[in-house]
């Protein structure tokens, strides 16, 4: 079982994705807009983050920016989950450290399996270590 944190401000798609994740056994918590997703990684100590662009407070880009740039976030992987899909998008959100970029509208089994793909990936590749959570 993974945390996985899900950052979109589109409650049909955050009600979507904890229900598919959920029933893969993951540990799911939700954030509506930019601002929320930093205090909740502290919180809460993700896996992996599923990230929208396009959010209130504090796009997904300048998010990933900072989760990128701090000691304790760097090594979470990134999915980048947005309706952002020109090219400057998607290589601007790899080059900013996402571990990957899928467009919407997507296939829910197909972030899924991604998903399981990034969590597979040994930690000491990842850098992060799963076993430090809060309690």
């Amino acid at each position: 079982m993974a945390r996985i944190l899900i950052a979109d401000d589109d409650p049909l798609l955050r009600s979507l994705l904890q229900h598919k994740l959920a029933a893969e056994d993951h540990q799911i918590f939700a954030s509506e807009h930019g601002g929320e997703v930093l205090g909740m990684v502290k919180d809460h100590a993700p896996d992996l983050i599923v990230l929208d662009a396009m959010m209130p407070v504090m796009d997904g880009f300048e998010v990933l920016r900072r989760l990128k740039a701090g000691a304790g976030t760097r090594n979470i992987p990134v999915i980048m989950l947005t309706a952002l899909k020109r090219e400057q998008d998607v290589v601007g959100g790899l080059q900013l450290g996402a571990a990957d970029y899928l467009a919407k509208p997507f296939i829910p089994e197909e972030l899924v399996q991604r998903i399981r793909r990034l969590l597979a990936t040994p930690q000491t590749e990842q850098g992060h270590d799963r076993s430090r959570r809060p309690g």
